[in-house]
């Protein structure tokens, strides 16, 4: 019973860590990756679907990403639908091939940015802590049930604390991560 409460609240740990990477993937810090567009979608035979689904997305060099839609008739589309992106990024159309450079964060822009990334960590902290506030609750509640002892409930805490612990110090290490990265020239 034990084992099971700490399973869960160790894959549910897992997966804010998880969110908080995809979240700060989406935070450009003025290199090009193409995880920068994956949440771009395009008007697709009047559906809209991400970017991936009508184009390849490639790295051309550390700044610049080409994309390059695989129908001709796509090339506007896809165009402006990365205008019209919250990124604020300006693609260049050379035929066929979309070019879209990164443009140099300013100092301001980089501190902005910085501030967004620890919102974000403390997101997933606070989500991490929820997770431990549910697993104790559930072994309180074994314990009112008198199917769990006093002792195996303290040791059950205390193994949970130990989790979320962990877990609160790889968000620490993701959110270094990016800052380190938000602030390199």
């Amino acid at each position: 019973m034990l084992d099971t409460i700490k399973k869960d609240a160790a894959t549910r740990m897992g997966k804010s860590i998880e969110a908080l990477r995809h979240e700060l993937a989406k935070i450009r810090t003025g290199r090009a990756h193409t995880s920068l567009l994956d949440h771009v979608h395009v008007e697709y035979y009047g559906s809209e679907v991400p970017i991936h689904q009508v184009a390849s997305v490639n790295v051309e060099d550390a700044r610049t990403l080409t994309v390059t839609p695989w129908e001709r008739d796509m090339v506007g589309k896809v165009e402006k639908a990365i205008m019209n992106s919250d990124l604020g990024l300006n693609p260049a159309t050379a035929g066929t091939v979309i070019r879209v450079p990164m443009p140099a964060l300013t100092e301001e822009r980089r501190k902005e940015l910085v501030k967004v990334v620890r919102h974000e960590a403390e997101n997933a902290r606070v989500a991490i802590r929820n997770i431990r506030r549910d697993a104790n609750g559930e072994l309180k509640s074994l314990l009112k049930d008198k199917t769990l002892s006093e002792d195996d409930e303290r040791k059950g805490q205390d193994e949970i604390q130990k989790l979320t612990d962990q877990y609160v110090a790889e968000v620490d290490k993701v959110l270094a991560e990016k800052e380190k990265e938000l602030m390199a020239v």
